[in-house]
């Protein structure tokens, strides 16, 4: 795997996060070329400034960590990131509503998705896999997918658990060929990230994404 650095979104998700932090969060990003950094959307001006013409994907997240705000709320939160700069939003989607038996989910994530297209942005939907069973994160696959998701993505990485095999398994017999799948949650090991991809994810999210590329370079270079 040539170009395993590609696969890897080196992600940032804490409410004592500093600047430095940030910053060598960027400086990673660019010595390694990883497809995207995933960061809180208060810095996601900065990191946009700072990548300048990199190659280099800035992530933010909506609705996080939990999902149970009101779609408005959602709605100007994903304008003010687009705004702000972000490439790709990752979306948590409505687990109270999905678990009430509410439609809201598939409508609320459609509203974001057209605002997202008509800028030309990506949207994942984080449908938390550890509150599902089976039958219900493939059913939770075909309403991201029926409303315009780009990619469905396992966690948030505050759930019980993070991303399985069984789960990414399950994700891509349940999607479209079209439909990425972002792995995210736990992921610390390189043989875990690569038995994430070859179970067919095409993202993994990970805090630890500089130690996966020196484990890689180790065993492979």
């Amino acid at each position: 795997m040539k170009n395993f650095s590609r696969f890897l979104e080196s992600t940032l998700l804490k409410a004592t996060m500093t600047d430095q932090e940030v910053n060598q969060l960027i400086k990673d990003a660019i010595e390694e070329q990883f497809v995207g950094i995933c960061i809180p959307p208060f810095w996601v001006k900065k990191v946009k400034r700072e990548l300048k013409e990199e190659d280099i994907q800035v992530v933010t997240v909506i609705g996080f960590p939990f999902g149970y705000t009101d779609t408005a709320s959602k709605v100007f939160e994903t304008r003010e990131a687009i705004k702000q700069g972000a490439d790709e939003l990752d979306l948590v989607w409505s687990q109270t509503a999905f678990h009430s038996g509410m439609n809201w989910p598939k409508t609320e994530i459609a509203q974001i998705s057209k605002i997202c297209h008509e800028e030309e942005r990506i949207l994942k939907v984080i449908i938390e896999t550890a509150n599902l069973n089976p039958s219900q994160i493939k059913e939770a696959c075909l309403i991201c997918q029926d409303a315009g998701a780009d990619y469905v993505k396992t966690s948030t990485g505050f759930a019980s658990r993070g991303a399985s095999v069984e789960d990414i398994q399950l994700m891509r017999e349940s999607l479209a060929s079209h439909v990425g799948i972002k792995a995210s949650g736990g992921i610390k090991t390189l043989d875990f990230a690569l038995d994430l991809i070859k179970a067919g994810a095409d993202r993994i999210g990970t805090s630890s994404a500089k130690g996966l590329m020196d484990e890689w370079r180790a065993r492979f270079a």
